[in-house]
């Protein structure tokens, strides 16, 4: 059932994850082509916010703030899962690995090091001062038009 805390967090997550994919773009090793990054992570914050924080909001403003924190971070698990992933099958198609282990072994190191570099301080600061705004957003909207 569509509400306004739903589309109210959506939005939000989904800006939130748009200007992070920005913060992480200079960070990136020099010659790696971004051009879709930003619009497939607001994606994820768009799901995630409707899915997570949307659904959870109006519970009071506490349980809303750990509600944004579990949004951004399954966001973070799905962005890091579909980038990793899209790595791992480009590095297959040029045939580096040996078997499909192998590769789901190599996604899985790709997400961490993918992890790691986005592990900075100004961006987790950014990343949870941010959520935790998303998720006041969410909350008032869904006092407001409850």
């Amino acid at each position: 059932m569509p509400t306004a805390a739903k589309l109210v967090a959506a939005i939000a997550f989904a800006a939130l994850a748009w200007f992070l994919s920005d913060l992480v773009k200079p960070l990136l090793p020099e010659g790696t082509q971004v051009g879709l990054l930003s619009p497939i992570n607001a994606f994820f914050g768009l799901i995630m916010g409707w899915r997570i924080m949307g659904k959870n909001a109006g519970k009071g403003l506490f349980p809303s703030s750990g509600y944004g924190l579990t949004t951004l971070v399954a966001t973070v698990f799905w962005c890091l899962l579909i980038w990793g992933g899209y790595e791992m099958i480009v590095r297959a198609t040029r045939l580096r690995y040996d078997g499909p282990v192998e590769a789901l072994q190599d996604m899985i190191t790709l997400m961490l090091e993918y992890g790691q570099l986005a592990a900075t301080n100004t961006i987790l600061g950014t990343a949870v001062l941010g959520c935790l705004f998303c998720a006041w957003l969410a909350e008032l909207s869904a006092r407001r038009w409850t």
